[in-house]
């Protein structure tokens, strides 16, 4: 199952390679993709594990840029 997410005021590359990076390393994440330019985080996720996934991403997502919004469009 794919989300996708906008993740708003994202400050630098860096800190959404970082963010990225986090969210690949937890359970039950097939493949994920954020992108600075247009603040889109898509993450696939196993069958079941999607809420599971996207509440831990945003709690990465928290430590790593604690400003930035976290929106899920679909």
């Amino acid at each position: 199952m794919r989300k996708i997410i906008k993740m708003e005021g994202l400050c630098c590359a860096n800190c959404a390679a970082k963010i990225e990076e986090g969210i690949k390393k937890l359970p039950g994440v097939k493949d994920v993709t954020l992108s600075f330019m247009t603040q889109r985080l898509t993450i696939e996720a196993e069958d079941g594990r999607e809420d599971a996934v996207v509440e831990e991403a945003r709690k990465v997502a928290k430590k790593i840029e604690p400003e930035a919004g976290f929106k899920i469009l679909r």
